[in-house]
């Protein structure tokens, strides 16, 4: 079998094989929508106003990056050691070879702690066979009265009348309020639909309440609530929160919608139906119409996208990172100039004070001045009767010359004066 010659495959440089990788990460929709939780590490907030951490936990570690102006939003103080729950997304730092997570929003771990809450009590009723598909009930197709339970000051309230009004105007709607946060919010529910269980006639509920953090939301969560919505003798519909919000009177309803709007649009016939039925060649038009839109749309999305990826923001950001680098090595370097200056100028203070001859004197020494103040090295500068001045580490003495011994060269004699 024929081999293919190496060379025929040129070889990628460094800067081409990171760009690739880069356009990689940032072409993932997962890495560039994604919340990541960990501790605060190595937090480092230079004069730019950006800030730079590492998310870590017990075996791995993510550089993380908050340019100034989503750092100006936090609401709360981040410090090392704190453990957090960040978005944002991912991408690659060319400079370093290093991925790392930009963020744009930041909030503690705690609400970790209800999520883990929420799975533990989901388990459990799960368990109970209340959540089980042959429990559920189908809506009915020309609902008559329906009840609903939510805020009477939301807006969700008016999204969901006005939709129930465009759609099926008969429809009688029983409102039975209730707060849907708080903690009075799991009681206050419970008896709003146990109100409701109580009156005649009635074809389905509605349970719903806006969009809010998953401790807003947290009321639908109670086991009471939950059993209440499950034991309904009627079709309960919910629509709590947005879209991506999940909660355990979701499970226990029999249907569950995205938002409180989408509720309302399950629990009734739409009464502009039938005139699209009876225009069949209109409908096909406007089938035709949207999936035409649709495409056009996600190519438009599509190209949206790729010039992002080519916007010239991504290589500023990367280049103000590289600029905190380059002062920060800077002043890294002028530091440590500063201290070799430092050491140098020590050096030369210990040698200038070991050539200084008044050092000597530390050590016990003196030094003889003659009677016109000139050191005097040799007897015979001195005569009997001379003053002499004597001078030692901590003071000086004045003397005078009472008499003079010259010391003889080697095997000679004194000789005295």
């Amino acid at each position: 079998m024929e081999q293919p010659l190496p060379f025929l495959f040129p070889a990628l440089s460094v800067s081409e094989l990171t760009r690739y990788l880069r356009q990689l990460l940032e072409s993932d929709e997962i890495l560039q929508d994604i919340w990541v939780r960990g501790e605060v590490s190595n937090l480092s907030r230079p004069t730019s106003g950006h800030v730079y951490f590492t998310l870590k936990d017990a075996s791995a570690s993510l550089r993380c990056v908050i340019w100034r102006m989503n750092a100006g939003r936090l609401r709360f103080d981040l410090t090392n050691g704190q453990a957090v729950e960040a978005h944002g997304y991912i991408s690659l730092y060319e400079r370093d070879g290093q991925y790392q997570l930009y963020v744009d929003t930041l909030r503690p771990a705690g609400e970790g702690w209800l999520f883990q809450e929420f799975m533990r009590l989901k388990a459990r009723l799960e368990a109970e066979g209340l959540f089980d598909e042959s429990r559920k009930r189908p809506l009915p197709a020309h609902p008559q009265r329906i009840g609903l339970v939510t805020s009477p000051t939301g807006a969700a309230l008016q999204d969901m009348l006005n939709t129930l009004r465009r759609r099926y105007p008969l429809v009688e709607v029983v409102l039975s309020p209730a707060a849907v946060q708080g903690e009075e919010a799991p009681a206050a529910l419970v008896a709003a639909l146990k109100r409701l269980y109580r009156l005649p006639e009635l074809d389905a509920i509605l349970v719903a309440r806006g969009g809010g953090s998953l401790e807003d939301l947290w009321a639908f969560n109670d086991e009471e609530v939950v059993r209440t919505i499950a034991a309904s003798p009627v079709p309960v519909v919910t629509g709590i929160g947005h879209e991506t919000d999940f909660t355990l009177a979701d499970f226990a309803a029999d249907v569950r919608a995205p938002t409180p709007t989408a509720a309302a649009e399950l629990i009734t016939p739409d009464m502009y139906d039938l005139r699209l039925q009876l225009n069949e060649r209109a409908s096909r038009l406007r089938g035709w119409m949207q999936s035409k839109i649709h495409t056009e749309h996600r190519h438009l999305a599509e190209r949206a996208r790729r010039l992002a990826l080519l916007s010239p923001r991504r290589r500023i950001d990367n280049d103000r990172q590289q600029l905190d680098s380059l002062i920060g090595r800077a002043e890294r370097a002028l530091l440590a100039a500063i201290q070799l200056q430092r050491t140098q100028l020590t050096g030369w203070q210990h040698r200038l004070n070991a050539l200084n001859p008044l050092a000597v004197l530390q050590r016990g020494y003196a030094v003889v001045y003659d009677r016109n103040g000139q050191v005097a090295h040799s007897v015979h500068q001195i005569q009997i009767g001379d003053d002499l001045t004597i001078r030692l580490k901590d003071g000086r003495v004045d003397a005078s010359a009472r008499q003079i011994h010259l010391y003889p060269p080697e095997g000679g004699a004194t000789d005295e004066r």
